[in-house]
């Protein structure tokens, strides 16, 4: 055996392994930018009802043509709160199935075609001026890249099958005895925990199954390892993740572990079953196909035990989703420390489902407006009462403080996902939301500028007049109900504000004026103190700024500027 020879095989089975991979996220790319609203309403309609849970999971997994991403964003919302321990579990069983259509694809004889379709849908990608057009070509091009992957791969195995070398150490992995099964289940999750995917590593058995390096009954078995494999990727996504969500990931574990353990008892039963499908003599038999000889039916089968054995494993545990979201918190119980705090809506885990991320940050960034109106109810209290308010001081400088690591982690949240190739919607989106989120910042900055300037007044013994208080408060409340009436429009995206918004700014702006001018007129009848006068001025200004934030947040929202 020269090591040309070698080189060669090599050299096709990584660059068709590699074209695989690239297809693969392609064909995820382009599917959810097509159907990335879709994908948002089937995530809110997750409920606790065990069926729409799994059939969410099936649905997301079609469109994102990955289970590992869904197991991996499963993790992230249980993470961010926005998914319940047993909501999540029913999702993945979801995903299990969904993950399934993997294999159907990679069987359709089409494979020959793959190197057109790159090339006619790479065309419309590059060419087309309509973004639909040009995803749709993206998740073309992945499929056809899919397809050339494999082909490559098939050819670069189709050799070894005349290495005696080869075929007497595949010889040592067959699963003839039930510690063979689980030798090679054991090779099949290693390999897929190395990939972390296992849609690369079915590929790849399928091509060794076509080509008759390896049988049927070994690439069986094979599969099965994989999905206990493929499971390594929810489990690094839950590393420094809350307890609920790595249980989340445990759960996927046992889901997996449990389902081989009961098929690899009656293996030889299963396998019998899906043989009679196709017809055991038609396994075993090769067709010419481009002048090769490939294991057609073999492949099929594959495919078969593939999806048969998740969607047993599904209907198997299914029932018992509710009793394994109660016994999970048993085997790992909540941390008695306490745990480092996350924003409550986004996960960094999310990134790959960009359709479903700036959603998350758009919860996000709505939660912001509410803390920054909670904090100027609370300002108002401190204002309107001479007493001390320490509790309620401490709650507005905790917020604000909690404001700005807020804004940090949603800009590197949305930087990291506009890096990204998305869609111009969710582009747009982001870009409206950074501004958005640098606003609400900012106006819990001139709210604790506000509380200090009280604060300062306390320290030095200085009391404002009647007049002066009565005249804070109602611009106080005046900017309070704007920010309030901002806040709403957010949330419901009513793009149709930017008109009212300046008006009533401009209302804000008349009062500032006019208790600046009343202040003057009071300094100058009566001795103020320049300090006194100072803070009242700056106050003023304060609230002012507030204001013109809360309208640069409606010109965002409006597209304006």
């Amino acid at each position: 055996m020269s090591v040309s020879f070698i080189i060669k095989i090599l050299f096709s089975v990584i660059g068709g392994l590699g074209i695989f991979l690239l297809g693969m996220k392609n064909m995820s790319e382009g599917m959810q930018a097509v159907a990335g609203s879709r994908m948002r309403k089937l995530i809110n309609a997750v409920t606790n009802n065990r069926f729409i849970a799994c059939g969410v999971g099936i649905s997301v997994t079609c469109l994102i043509q990955s289970s590992s991403v869904t197991s991996v964003m499963v993790v992230g919302m249980v993470n961010a709160g926005l998914m319940s321990l047993r909501q999540g579990i029913g999702v993945v069983l979801g995903a299990d199935i969904g993950t399934t259509i993997t294999g159907w694809i990679l069987v359709l004889q089409i494979a020959k075609y793959g190197l057109p379709i790159m090339g006619f849908s790479a065309f419309f990608f590059l060419f087309s001026k309509s973004e639909r057009i040009r995803y749709s070509a993206l998740m073309v091009l992945g499929l056809g890249m899919v397809f050339f992957g494999l082909q490559l791969m098939k050819e670069g195995f189709y050799p070894l099958r005349e290495m005696p070398e080869f075929v007497d150490w595949f010889s040592k992995f067959t699963p003839d005895t039930y510690f063979g099964i689980l030798r090679c289940c054991l090779v099949g999750s290693l390999v897929t925990a190395i990939v972390q995917s296992s849609s690369a590593t079915l590929g790849i058995t399928i091509g060794l199954v076509g080509t008759g390096v390896i049988n049927f009954e070994t690439g069986a078995a094979l599969v099965l390892g994989q999905n206990i494999g493929t499971t390594i990727t929810a489990c690094l996504a839950s590393i420094g993740a809350s307890t609920n969500a790595k249980r989340a990931a445990v759960a996927h574990v046992v889901i997996k572990v449990i389902g081989v353990g009961w098929i690899t008892v009656i293996f030889p039963v299963y396998i019998g079953l899906v043989k009679s499908i196709f017809g055991a003599e038609l396994i075993t038999i090769a067709e010419l196909v481009n002048g090769k000889m490939i294991f057609i039916h073999a492949m099929r089968a594959i495919a078969l035990s593939h999806t048969g054995f998740n969607v047993a494993n599904v209907l198997l545990f299914l029932p018992f989703t509710r009793v394994l979201a109660k016994a999970l918190p048993r085997i790992m119980p909540d941390k008695v420390r306490k745990e480092e705090p996350h924003l409550k809506f986004i996960d960094i885990r999310m990134l790959d489902t960009p359709a479903i991320s700036i959603q998350q940050s758009r919860n996000e960034i709505i939660r912001m407006s509410q803390i920054v109106l909670e904090m100027l109810e609370q300002l108002k209290v401190v204002i309107e009462n001479k007493t001390n308010k320490k509790a309620v001081e401490e709650k507005i400088f905790r917020q604000e403080e909690e404001l700005d690591i807020t804004q940090k982690e949603i800009t590197e949240f949305l930087s990291s996902l506009l890096s990204g190739n998305v869609p111009h919607k969710v582009m747009n989106n982001g870009r409206i939301q950074l501004r958005m989120a640098d606003e609400y910042e900012s106006i819990s900055d001139y709210i604790t500028n506000i509380l200090k300037l009280n604060l300062k007044m306390r320290k030095t013994d200085l009391h404002m007049t009647d007049d002066a208080r009565r005249e804070i408060l109602d611009l106080h409340n005046r900017v309070l109900t704007y920010v309030n009436f901002i806040n709403n429009s957010v949330k419901e995206d009513n793009k149709e504000i930017l008109r009212e918004a300046n008006k009533r700014s401009r209302g804000i702006t008349h009062f500032v004026k006019e208790y600046r001018r009343k202040h003057l007129e009071r300094v100058g009848t009566e001795y103020t103190s320049p300090l006194k006068s100072l803070i009242f001025t700056d106050m003023l200004n304060s609230y002012r700024r507030i204001k013109d934030h809360g309208l640069n947040i409606a010109e965002a929202l409006t597209g304006e500027k």
